[in-house]
This record gives C-alpha cells, sequence and structure tokens, in this order.
C-alpha cells in the first residue's frame, strides 16, 4: 500500500474526533445509500428533499440553530456525568407513592440493561412474544393476588392517572348517575391533582373530604379510599365500602402493594377496583419515572378495564399461548367511543417489578415487608420516647410528627445527614421508611428530631407492631410455580433467558412497523439511565439537590422547542396519549381564557390516530369527522363545510403530519389557514416526526400544538410497549396553558401525571442522542428515513400495490402496501403474509392501520440496505407464495402462508399432510440469506385469538391446566 499523500493526512482534530455518531446511527453505507437513491432516479438526499416534501413546508435553507454542535459519546457522556454531580442523591424518606429499592443485578442486567427486552415493540404479533407476555402475565398474577382482586391490567403510567382510569371505569361500571365522586382527603397529593384535572373536562364533582368519619351525604357514582393513606393512617375500610355499596356506589382503593403481604388485600373488603404503583418493586426513582402503576377489578368489570390485558388462548395445536385480549388497540375501533385514550402500558418497568416477585418470591416479599414495617415501628418507638408526637397510631412505614414550629429545623438537619424527609406544615413532618432503610438511618432521623438514640435492640425488643391486628393478612398470594421454581440466580437468569429467546426484538431483527419508528436505541445513549446520581433521585427532593436534573430537563425542552418550531415544551407528559391530552387541554384552557367556552369542536380526519378522537372525547370536546380524499390527504372541500357548520364553536383540528397515510399532504398551510380564520387551533400530532426533524417545523407551517413521541423519534426505546414519553410543544400564546406550569386557579390545566417531570428517568436517552447527532446530523437521518421508505415502496410497488403516495409518487418515512384485492382473489390475507414473516425471522409491518387489509412499512433510517433487501426479497418470496394459492398448487385453506408461522414441534411431526414440503415451511426460499443463519423458531404456532377473548383467563393458570 502505498503512503497516504501530505495533501490527504487527515488533521490531528479530525483524528481526535473520531468516527461521527451519526454515522453509527444510520444504517445505510455511503455507497448503500448511494444505490437506495439511484434507484430512485436520484442523485442525493437535498434532491430527495425537494422531490417529497411540499415547498410550503420545507426549511428552505438549514436551520441556524443554537443547538450545540454534535459530540462523540466519550464527550456526551463526559458531559451527562458533569450534570450528573450537580445533583444529590440523599436517602429517600419522603414518601408520598415513592420509596428507596433495591434492583437486583441479576435483573438490571438482564432486563433493564438488556436489548432484548428494552428493544422490543408492543406483542401485536404475540407468537414472537411469548416471553414478554409470559412475564407480563406474572406481573397481572401478581397484582391479582396482592389485591385480592380477580384481573388486572398489564400495567397503567403512574398511580395519579391509574386512579383517573379507575375514576372513569367507575362512573361507566356503575349504575348512578350522579356526577360525583369522593375522594379520601388522604390521598396523594399529587393524585388529588391529577384527578381534579381528569374530572373537570368530563363534568365529573370532585369530592374531597375526610372519611374517617364516613361518607359525606347525597348521592355519588364512586368513591377512592386510600390503604395505607398519604399520611401513612391505616384504617378498617370494609364500612366505607359496604355503606357506599349500600348506597349505589362503586368503589376503588388506592393501595400500596407491599404493605398488602401483610395487610387484608381490598378484594377481600368487597373493593371494586384497587390502585397502585409498583415502584418500590425494584424499579429505580428515576426523579419520579417511569414506574408501573397497576389497576386490578373483580370479575364483573374485567371487560371495561383501560389499556393491555394479557390473556391465555391456545395457538392452532391446541397448546397454551399467549395474547393481548379483549380491547387490544381498542381506540384505533372504537375511536371516539373509546373509553380511554391509553394505548400503551409501562411494560418493561411491569416486567421488572414481576422479575423483583420472582426473584424474592411470597417469603421474600413479606421478609421486606417485615423489615420496612419494623424500621417504622421502631423509629416511632424512638420517637414517642423522645417527645415528638406520632399522630396516627397504625401504620405501615410511613408516620406523620408533630413538632410545633419546628418542621423546618427538623428536615434541614436531616438533610445535613443525608436524608430527605417530607415537611407536611410548618408544625408536621412525615418520615417514610423502605427496603433501603437502616439502623443508621433511625439514628440520623432521631438526631435530627433532637432525640437522643436509644439502645436499638432494646427498643425492638419492647416495641409492638403498629399494623391493626384485625387487618392482618390470612390468605396467601402468590402460590403459582412461577415465584418458587427460580429462587437461584442461575434458575433466573435461565429463565429470564428463555422468555427474551421467545421473543423478536431490534436487536434480532428489523422492525419495521409503520407509524411506531423502531430505530437504533444505541448504547451510550441508554448508559446514563442506571446512574445512581439519576436513577436514585426522589421526585420530591429539594430543588438544591436536583439541578442536574433540571438543567438537563430545561436543555432538552428548549431543544425540542427549537427542533419543531414552538415557543415552549413540557415533559410531563408521560406517554404520546398523555401529550395529545395535555395538547388540547391547553387549547380548552386559552378558548377559555378568552371568554370563548363555547368552542368545544374538535374535527378529526378519517385517517387520524385512532388516540385522537379518543383524547379529545377526555378534553370535554365533541368529535366531528373530517374526510379524506382519494389520494389519502384531508378532504378540504369537507373541511371547509364542516367549519362553515360549526365555526363559532370550532375549537380545534387534530392532524397527523406527516399523514396517517405516510404523505406529506401539500395543502396542509391551506388547512391550519381554513382553521385559524374560524377562531380555532392547530394540533398537529407528532407521531411522524421522525419524517420532519432538520427539514421542516410544526410550529411554523400552522401547529399552534403538537405532542412528541420521544419513544419514537428521539430514541426512547419501546419497551416491549413503554417506557415512553410525551412532551406536548406549543407557540407562545398557548404556554401559560402548559400542564403543571401554571395553578389551575390562574387558568392553567394542572398537572396530567403524577411526578412533576413526568418520567425522567429516561430522558438522559433524548439528550444524549440530540447531543450526539446535532441538528445536520438529524436531518441526515429524516431525509435517510424517507429514502428508505420511498426505496422500500419502489421495489415492492409491482407485487403489491403502494395505496397512497404523494402528487410525484413519493411517500414520507413510511408506505402502506395495499392488499385487499390479493384477499379479495385469492383468500390470503394481512394476517396470513404477518405470520409467514415470522417464518423469514423477520417482524411484519403494521396490520390494518390506518386501512383494514394493508400493511403500514417503516424501515427507519437505523437499518442498512442489507437488512431491507432482507425484508424486501421475504416480501417477493410471500407473494411467489401467494400466486401459488391463486394458481390452485395449494388449497387456499392448507398453504405455508394459511397455516404460518411453523414452530420445530409441527415440523418434527410423524404426520405430515401437508401438500407443501417442511423445508419450505421452515425456510422459505427466495429469501437473502439470513433465512438459515438466523433462523427464529418462534414457540407457538398462529394464536387463536377469538378462543381468549371467550374464554377469559388473565393470570398464571396452574400448570396442570396443561398437562
Amino acid at each position: 500500500m502505498s503512503p497516504t499523500p501530505q495533501d490527504a493526512r487527515p488533521t490531528l482534530s479530525e483524528l481526535e474526533t473520531g468516527v461521527p455518531f451519526a454515522d453509527r446511527h444510520v444504517g445505510p453505507r455511503p455507497d448503500e445509500l448511494a444505490s437506495m437513491l439511484d434507484a430512485l432516479g436520484i442523485d442525493s438526499l437535498e434532491t430527495l428533499a425537494a422531490r417529497a416534501l411540499p415547498d410550503s413546508i420545507r426549511d428552505a435553507e438549514p436551520v441556524d440553530s443554537t443547538l450545540p454542535a454534535p459530540v462523540g459519546e466519550a464527550e456526551m457522556l463526559d458531559e451527562l456525568r458533569s450534570l450528573s454531580e450537580r445533583n444529590t442523591v440523599t436517602v429517600p424518606m419522603i414518601g408520598l407513592g415513592y420509596h428507596g429499592t433495591r434492583t437486583p443485578s441479576v435483573i438490571r442486567r438482564n432486563v433493564l440493561e438488556n436489548p432484548a427486552w428494552y428493544t422490543a415493540y408492543t406483542p401485536y404479533q404475540p407468537e414472537i412474544s411469548q416471553g414478554r407476555l409470559e412475564a407480563l402475565l406474572a406481573f397481572q398474577t401478581m397484582v391479582a393476588d396482592l389485591t385480592g382482586l380477580d384481573v388486572a391490567g398489564a400495567s397503567l403510567l403512574d398511580e395519579a392517572t391509574a386512579a383517573g382510569e379507575a375514576m372513569t371505569l367507575l362512573r361507566r361500571s356503575g349504575r348512578s348517575k350522579s356526577p360525583r365522586f369522593v375522594v379520601d382527603a388522604d390521598t396523594l397529593p399529587q393524585t388529588l391533582d391529577v384527578l381534579r384535572t381528569r374530572a373537570e373536562p368530563l363534568g365529573i364533582e370532585l369530592v374531597v373530604t375526610d372519611l374517617s368519619g364516613g361518607l359525606p351525604d347525597g348521592e355519588f357514582f364512586g368513591v377512592l379510599l386510600s390503604y395505607p393513606g398519604a399520611s401513612g393512617r391505616i384504617a378498617d375500610p370494609s364500612s366505607l365500602i359496604a355503606d357506599a355499596h349500600e348506597r349505589g356506589a362503586l368503589v376503588a382503593v388506592a393501595a400500596d402493594l407491599l404493605a398488602l403481604t401483610l395487610l387484608t388485600p381490598p378484594g377481600e373488603f368487597g373493593a371494586d377496583a384497587a390502585v397502585g404503583s409498583t415502584q418500590r418493586f425494584g424499579v429505580p426513582l428515576g426523579f419520579g419515572g417511569p414506574h408501573a402503576a397497576y389497576l386490578s377489578v373483580g370479575q364483573r368489570h374485567a371487560r371495561q378495564l383501560p389499556g393491555r390485558l394479557v390473556g391465555v388462548s391456545r395457538d392452532a395445536d391446541g397448546n397454551y399461548a399467549l395474547r393481548l385480549a379483549l380491547q387490544t388497540r381498542e381506540q384505533h375501533i372504537r375511536r371516539e367511543k373509546a373509553t380511554s385514550n391509553i394505548c400503551t402500558a409501562q411494560v418493561l418497568l411491569a416486567v421488572m417489578a414481576a422479575c423483583y416477585a420472582v426473584h424474592h418470591g411470597p417469603e421474600g416479599l413479606h421478609g421486606i415487608a417485615r423489615r420496612t414495617h419494623r424500621m417504622a415501628a421502631v423509629l416511632a418507638a424512638g420517637l414517642r420516647a423522645g417527645g415528638v408526637q406520632v399522630v396516627h397510631e397504625h401504620f405501615f412505614d410511613t408516620l406523620a410528627l408533630r413538632v410545633p414550629g419546628r418542621a423546618d429545623a427538623v428536615v434541614s438537619a436531616a438533610h445535613d445527614a443525608g436524608i430527605a424527609l417530607r415537611r407536611i406544615s410548618d408544625d408536621e413532618v412525615g418520615v417514610s421508611t423502605s427496603e433501603i432503610t437502616t439502623v443508621a438511618h433511625l439514628q440520623a432521623v432521631w438526631a435530627a428530631f433532637g432525640v437522643d438514640a436509644p439502645d436499638v435492640a432494646e427498643l425492638d425488643s419492647a416495641t409492638g407492631d403498629a399494623l391493626p391486628s384485625s387487618l392482618g393478612r390470612t390468605s396467601g398470594y402468590l402460590s403459582h410455580p412461577m415465584f418458587h421454581e427460580y429462587r437461584s440466580e442461575t434458575a433466573l437468569m435461565r429463565w429470564l433467558r428463555r422468555l427474551a429467546d421467545a421473543d423478536l426484538a431490534l436487536d434480532r431483527a428489523m422492525i419495521p412497523l409503520g407509524s411506531c419508528t423502531m430505530k437504533l436505541n444505541a448504547a451510550a445513549e441508554m448508559e446514563a439511565v442506571t446512574w445512581p446520581q439519576f436513577a436514585d433521585l426522589h421526585p420530591f427532593a429539594p430543588e438544591s439537590d436536583t439541578a442536574g436534573s433540571r438543567e438537563l430537563i430545561d436543555q432538552l425542552e428548549r431543544w425540542l422547542a427549537e427542533l419543531t418550531g414552538y415557543h415552549a415544551v413540557s415533559l410531563q407528559p408521560n406517554a404520546g396519549s398523555q401529550g395529545e391530552l395535555s395538547g388540547l387541554l391547553a387549547i380548552a384552557a386559552y378558548h377559555r381564557s378568552r371568554g370563548e367556552d363555547e368552542r368545544d369542536v374538535c374535527l378529526i380526519p378519517a385517517s387520524a390516530h385512532g388516540t385522537n378522537a379518543a383524547s379529545a372525547i377526555m378534553a370535554g370536546m365533541r368529535v366531528v369527522v373530517v374526510g379524506t380524499d382519494p389520494r389519502g390527504n384531508v378532504d378540504l372541500d369537507d373541511l371547509r363545510a364542516k367549519i362553515a357548520e360549526r365555526g363559532s364553536r370550532l375549537a380545534a383540528l387534530m392532524i397527523t403530519y406527516p399523514s396517517t397515510h405516510g404523505v406529506y399532504e401539500a395543502q396542509v398551510r391551506e388547512v391550519c389557514g381554513a382553521v385559524h380564520d374560524a377562531g380555532g387551533q392547530v394540533y398537529v400530532d407528532g407521531a411522524n416526526l421522525n419524517a420532519l426533524v432538520g427539514v421542516a417545523r410544526p410550529g411554523v407551517f400552522g401547529g399552534d400544538v403538537s405532542h412528541l413521541n420521544l419513544h419514537k423519534t428521539f430514541c426512547i426505546p419501546h419497551g416491549g410497549g413503554g417506557p415512553g414519553v410525551g412532551p406536548v410543544a406549543v407557540a407562545e400564546h398557548l404556554a401559560p396553558f402548559l400542564p403543571g406550569r401554571t395553578p389551575r386557579g390562574e387558568g392553567g390545566v394542572g398537572p396530567v401525571s403524577a411526578a412533576p417531570y413526568g418520567s425522567p428517568g429516561v430522558l438522559p436517552i433524548s439528550w444524549a442522542y440530540i447531543r450526539m447527532m446535532g441538528v445536520d446530523g438529524m436531518r441526515r437521518a429524516t431525509l435517510t428515513a424517507v429514502a428508505a421508505a420511498n426505496y422500500v415502496a419502489r421495489r415492492l410497488g409491482e407485487h403489491f400495490p403502494v395505496l397512497y403516495s404523494g402528487a410525484d409518487g413519493s411517500v414520507a418515512h413510511e408506505c402502506i402496501l395495499d392488499l385487499r384485492k390479493i384477499t379479495k382473489d385469492t383468500g390470503v390475507t394481512v394476517d396470513d403474509v404477518a405470520k409467514r414473516l415470522i417464518d423469514h425471522g423477520i417482524h411484519a409491518p403494521t396490520m390494518s392501520f390506518p386501512v383494514a387489509g394493508t400493511l403500514m412499512v417503516e424501515p427507519t433510517e437505523s437499518e442498512d440496505l442489507p437488512e431491507i433487501e432482507r425484508f424486501v426479497q421475504a416480501m417477493i418470496a410471500i407473494r411467489r407464495e401467494i400466486d401459488r394459492v391463486a394458481a390452485g398448487e395449494w388449497p387456499a385453506d392448507d398453504n405455508p402462508l394459511r397455516n404460518a408461522p411453523h414452530t420445530a414441534a409441527c415440523l418434527a411431526d410423524d404426520k405430515w399432510e401437508h401438500p407443501y414440503p417442511r423445508e419450505l415451511a421452515a425456510y422459505p426460499t427466495g429469501a437473502v440469506p439470513g433465512v438459515h443463519d438466523r433462523k427464529v423458531w418462534p414457540p407457538v404456532r398462529r394464536i387463536d385469538g377469538a378462543h381468549g377473548d371467550r374464554n377469559l383467563v388473565c393470570s398464571c393458570p396452574p400448570p396442570e391446566a396443561f398437562a
């Protein structure tokens, strides 16, 4: 090799910088990208931008950005460390529903930090999602057992919003016509705040009252009790529940799961529902989230549960199999009639909580609860001996302590000793113990209260429990073998590996789900999530302890505002559904501030995400559907007609851009202008922002508000169906109405999630992505995603018609393949194609959304050309198999497509009576290399969904059920 010429030698600065992160994030290599562009007949990404994006929305030149220039991984991590070092982690004894916990290393390493778990998507293809479905079934079983109720969902976003979901569940399940909902005043304050936010637009009247003296007079449809209360008080709820039922109301109980290992569960008192958090089951505090909430109900309310529900069904061979049951994606089916806008869960965190229960088993959880309670009881005894008044006689882990005029001094003294306590008032302090509390912590708390340290062993032997003897738990829990078989780390590690092997996540293959943006979640982006300075912060820690995290949040909000062209951003919404609701609540509050309360109509195109309509109803608006034209665009004539008919009542238009049909609509400015001219506001759903960042800004081309999906465009991993973050971005006139920023009495909408900043534990991921990519890198990512989608559309268009495209024939970042004529002619359905892709080792695209009988494909910018080609060749091979069915070579009801996916067990069966060979079933022909060496063996065959819904089983059946 000849030496490098002097003029070609890289500079020292260039050598030091190394490979830009964008080169790692973007999948296609330069020669691969050139090949893709050549297939499209264009020469560059900029030419693609000029062709695909309408001039009316496109930034003519790259935006002059105040975002810092991109840095490499090492530099980014150094900056994050500097921010983390500005945080002060204290021993969290604040309580309020957030507690210190220990994440077992085997769970942290094998779940939280394992891409096999965190890069998976919602299990819409259950045959290759059996692992996470089994873990979620364990979560449901754990919650149902501990709460004493029949059915639990697969997790909700946080305890406060779960209480909101319980409130509306009780309303629609009960017979009472009263709008009143009674809430115990001893409820977590953040739960009360969110309930107020959720209740107002629905016309629900909250009655917050001290229930220690009984229920209030008058009618009400439901009651929320706390067990234990926010103050720590434990009271027998049985008479309140019985009284409520006698008066025609239903009852939900907010309960601490760890306490329920020692206390009589709500279901045994006759409660209709229970809500709470599973954070203290091994999930880090994370400054407030993400954490998996729970909602469990009695059997008669099972079909009213919002969100995800894992159910037991059977596969084509009659074998046990799991799937999402009942209301999976109900928003896309029922739209404005949906009972909730929740379309996701907190799967990764629910899996961690379930694994924590599996790891410890019932005996271990009981021991942790006993230790936590003993710490509180001994602490209380020492304080009493020192003259401090303990307000409540009965408690589990939380003490309310009366110290007239000394609260600030006590809290300050404890903080100086490295312990965070809760200031309740000038005269009261709250202290909560947890799994991580030690005797040394008790001694420090005694000192902070000015109490001489007692002899702990002597005090312990002289102190009884502080639990009411009449409420001691007598029923068993976690009796299923799952909670007994994996007690050693070896066994647990192998169980987790078995579950991961039963799934297909992004670490094994491309997941080309349209509208879901399954892109790279880089390891460097994930690294800081488990750093103690971020992970161990309590959400209500003093501001002086959280300067680093708050600076990170402030920077991220400013960066997101600039990238979207808006004035301000709130990161509080902890899911896209919450972001939608927040944006609509802000619009409603804005109209009220102008004296235009009558504006309550929300126009929504027929092509919109189903959550849009559900969110509008939750915001107190009336949905009016706007039609779409034959090209999938908003029908301008119909829009103008609907505005003319309802203009004085028009509150908002919700549109997704690019459209849900995967098209850049050229007339979007006209659409926005028509709404503005009528006095309405424009909500641009940011679900498809991956096709806009760096090239166009919704806040510039007509939007007043957008929610963004950080778990899509900005690289927070989907985690099997959560966590997500759905911040809301607004124009300047809507900034005063951002969630949680302005008190409700001053015109604000109030908080939409429990923690002040939603789920900040995962925000370092998006911060790191933006910091390493920079504006130019993100622009390149956007245009590469558009190039990849157009390449797929061009390669597959002759085999499967592309349903919608722009005027020039281009699509945005996704394309819809239309199988409806194929189905009509051959009987082969989108389900058949999706399941046959499993035999190829590939996850299916999005099925039958937004158009029934179609597949929506989104390759993202992170997949290289060989992987994209693997998908393309698999689809072409499937089309050839469809042709053989059409030709009569294979019967319509017995062919490789209809029988897919094929398990190893079915191929090994001695009775192979199908008209195609076993080898073709296992290793489809016509695909690029990868079917053999990357073979994915599904653990089950096609699952019978109808059977699972008819025979609803949503907790772990005993092993003998499958004998």
